[in-house]
């Protein structure tokens, strides 16, 4: 749609919300009745005819309004002048799930569900990837005389523990271990902490080998563990918002949310830092062409660790769930840098 059809525009945009609110196809006296589009009736049909003719919006049946098409629900959220910024509730509420977290499942989980909360769409939220993440900490601790307890903690808000059996150690032995291991690895990213872990054993008395290189092998495995292949998954049941042919529409929205594969996939292509949208046919997944897809990534600065988002209809309220999205991805990020 060109430059000079801002009144066109405006007639779409009005449909897209009235339906959204309503759940009802549109007519042209509602438009006139309920928006100040400053043109009569007879200019609004004119309006929608074309709208219609360009496939951005499309008549249920006979005698009814209109409703958006994919194509219609495209351009609104291309043509969004500003995003709806949260109230002070919606942030308040933020605030309030997020604080008190304990570690990154609880942090997981209570971000899945503020954002179902918030969007009243299925969330879905992405673990962090080890591999962006530095080590913050490296814990050893004795647990018996045979059995020492691993930490480690990432700058990823990720606390993994492995218990060892470690025959015959001492405080001593796993003090010095605890320095060596923390010297090598903290502040570094997992590739280049498990190449300098690599030199931990040079600096370990003889007879302390063997329990060191437990260990160490122990901890290259945390480090080469990647929790991002993890997928949490919240609101399913405000899938029941879709409220025309339920069964139908909803069945293979819900095979497709089963699939971890395809959700790390949907994330994946997320693009760049800001918010992106993927309105029905746009999705590559059949089972997902009757929803939006609603993502984000989510990090530090000048790293990406992961990505969350929505999935719900195409018939969504597009400025609020954006910012949302926007939103709750940013306070992860930030919270989980600072934490």
């Amino acid at each position: 749609m060109s430059a000079v059809d801002d009144r066109k525009l405006e007639v779409l945009r009005a449909i897209v919300t009235d339906y959204v609110d309503s759940r009802e196809p549109v007519g042209s006296k509602a438009l006139v009745d309920r928006h100040q589009l400053d043109v009569s009736p007879a200019t609004v049909r004119n309006d929608m005819a074309v709208l219609e003719e360009e496939g951005y919006i499309t008549q249920p049946h006979t005698s009814a309004g209109r409703i958006p098409t994919d194509k219609g629900y495209r351009l609104f959220v291309d043509r969004l002048g500003e995003v709806k910024p949260l109230s002070v509730a919606e942030k308040r509420a933020i605030n309030a799930f997020m604080t008190g977290a304990v570690d990154l499942d609880d942090i997981v989980g209570r971000t899945v569900r503020l954002l179902a909360q918030l969007t009243r769409q299925v969330a879905i939220v992405q673990y962090p990837s080890m591999q962006t993440a530095v080590v913050r900490h490296v814990e050893l601790v004795s647990l018996s005389v045979d059995r020492a307890l691993l930490v480690l903690i990432t700058s990823s808000g990720r606390v993994e523990q492995r218990v060892i059996d470690l025959p015959a150690h001492t405080e001593e032995q796993l003090a010095a271990l605890r320095v060596g291991l923390n010297t090598a690895a903290v502040d570094q990213l997992p590739q280049r902490a498990a190449e300098r872990l690599q030199t931990v054993l040079d600096d370990v008395a003889f007879d302390d080998r063997v329990a060191a290189a437990t260990v160490i092998a122990t901890l290259l495995e945390m480090l080469a563990t990647d929790p991002s292949a993890r997928i949490v998954v919240a609101g399913v049941p405000n899938l029941t918002r879709f409220t025309q042919n339920f069964e139908t529409a909803v069945q293979p929205v819900l095979e497709a949310l089963e699939e971890q594969v395809v959700l790390l996939r949907l994330l994946g292509e997320t693009r760049g830092g800001d918010v992106t949208v993927r309105i029905g046919q746009e999705n590559p997944y059949e089972n997902l062409q009757t929803t939006s897809v609603v993502t984000s990534a989510y990090g530090d600065p000048g790293h990406t660790w992961a990505s969350l988002g929505v999935v719900g209809p195409t018939r969504m309220d597009y400025p609020s769930t954006i910012a949302s999205v926007r939103a709750v991805a940013r306070y992860l990020g930030r919270y989980l840098a600072e934490g």
